[in-house]
């Protein structure tokens, strides 16, 4: 699976422009797929995986949250929550991580991120949400910039704040968490994807994981695989 960059990353193919740019329609191949994302969006981070574990070649472009790029009027004209990531492909821009994976899932059956037994789709759908729908949107960065901007919490409370939404619905992930395996049992699913970027961000926080030792297992042995490893956000971050 290949990747190329718009900007300078740590992977061999890199090469390109450190300004933001979106690429033109019209010179856009209908066989390109490019991944606007941002290497510490947790949201993005699903979808690198989702695409290397489908071996899926691609073309990212750094689009920073912190630099405003989403809010870019051509970006927005294509995307208008202005969020990341979007994804470009067969002459589609799709938004929303699952969304995203969805399409992914359709159009490239192996290896499949949730069953087509209906009660097993269910199941993991309701654990990806917990994540998805639960922790991430009241933790995500224009929620905190909010509570620090316009609110006046301090940091401590902010930090407060994502600990408390994680350890909730982590506590609730934990009991849906299989005592041996991955969610997707010998394979990862679409519920493993949404862990272990979540994961990730409980660690930046400093958020406590001795309670969730299942949790713990799964994110560790995800984290052995190499699709996950190519996405984190460690390996794609932009350097300076």
């Amino acid at each position: 699976m290949a990747v190329s960059q718009v900007r300078p990353r740590r992977w061999p193919e890199c090469t390109g422009a450190l300004a933001f740019t979106l690429p033109n329609r019209q010179s856009q191949r209908m066989t390109d797929i490019i991944l606007y994302d941002y290497w510490r969006s947790s949201a993005s981070y699903r979808v690198r995986i989702a695409l290397n574990l489908k071996g899926v070649a691609y073309r990212a472009v750094n689009t920073s949250l912190l630099d405003g790029d989403h809010k870019a009027a051509d970006y927005v004209a294509r995307n208008p929550q202005g969020f990341v990531p979007m994804l470009s492909i067969d002459g589609h821009d799709l938004c929303q991580s699952l969304a995203i994976i969805d399409y992914l899932d359709a159009k490239y059956a192996e290896p499949p991120m949730v069953s087509r037994d209906p009660f097993e789709r269910a199941t993991t759908l309701a654990q990806a949400m917990v994540v998805a729908a639960d922790i991430h949107p009241v933790n995500n960065l224009r929620i905190l910039k909010y509570l620090k901007d316009e609110l006046g919490q301090e940091q401590d409370v902010i930090d407060a704040w994502y600990r408390h939404w994680i350890g909730e619905g982590f506590a609730a992930l934990e009991a849906m968490a299989p005592e041996a395996g991955l969610f997707g049992g010998d394979k990862p699913n679409l519920a493993d994807i949404c862990l272990v970027p979540q994961m990730a961000n409980a660690r930046r926080f400093d958020t406590p994981l001795h309670a969730f030792p299942r949790l713990v297992r799964i994110d560790a042995a995800c984290n052995e695989m190499e699709a996950f490893q190519k996405a984190a956000p460690e390996a794609v971050k932009p350097e300076s």
